[in-house]
């Protein structure tokens, strides 16, 4: 099996043709993957903005849930130091009044033995006067 020069020229330019073909497949080939990589890429950037913005969205959240919670906290606190100086208040103006109400008493007690005793006196008067 000889070959010509016009089989040779034809085989090498298939061969050429060929491999022009696999050049112009694998550049297609390459940019598509250079595409779907880009594409790739571009997704999962906003794939992890999203994800970043939900969760900062939620800390953000929590933040000034934080931040309102501790200004409550502090005016809970000022309400009950002025209430608890209420009470304090309180608590003695009722033991003065508990104070004063025994002095009551024993003075009331006091008036009637000192009745007691002048009817006494009044009467051993009135017995030694008699006699």
């Amino acid at each position: 099996m000889e070959r010509t020069s016009g089989d040779v020229g034809s085989l090498e330019s298939s061969l050429l043709q060929i491999v022009h073909d696999h050049q112009q497949r694998s550049s297609g080939i390459r940019e598509r993957t250079d595409k779907a990589k880009k594409d790739a890429l571009r997704t999962a950037v906003r794939v992890s903005e999203l994800l970043v913005d939900s969760v900062n969205g939620g800390v953000e959240e929590v933040f000034i849930n934080e931040k309102r919670i501790e200004l409550e906290i502090r005016a809970l606190i000022t309400t009950i130091v002025r209430y608890k100086k209420q009470m304090n208040q309180w608590l003695a103006a009722s033991h003065a009044m508990n104070s004063v109400l025994k002095e009551i008493g024993d003075f009331e007690n006091w008036m009637k033995i000192m009745d007691f005793d002048c009817k006494n006196i009044n009467t051993a008067i009135r017995n030694i006067y008699q006699l």
